[in-house]
């Protein structure tokens, strides 16, 4: 059986799974937008829809959905919510 309690890019969470932020790793502007999004650790976060070409991914974050970059969803951590 899987460990549910490591960690994993939020890019790498299937549609439909739940995450929870367990860390950040960007900087500087890129860090503060994902904060202004409310990507604070704790938050959970839903992939609800990939594109067709499978980038960007929707996420709901809070109660919206925003579309994210893999690039930018490799930088946040979670770890699956069940």
């Amino acid at each position: 059986m899987e460990n549910n309690n490591q960690t994993l890019s939020l890019s790498q969470l299937d549609i439909g799974e739940i995450g929870q932020v367990v860390s950040l790793e960007s900087n500087g502007i890129q860090r503060r937008r994902m904060l202004d999004l409310g990507l604070v650790q704790g938050t959970k976060v839903k992939a609800v829809q990939s594109s067709p070409s499978g980038d960007p991914v929707a996420y709901n974050i809070r109660g919206a959905v925003i579309a994210l970059r893999n690039d930018d969803a490799d930088k946040i951590q979670v770890k699956r919510f069940l």
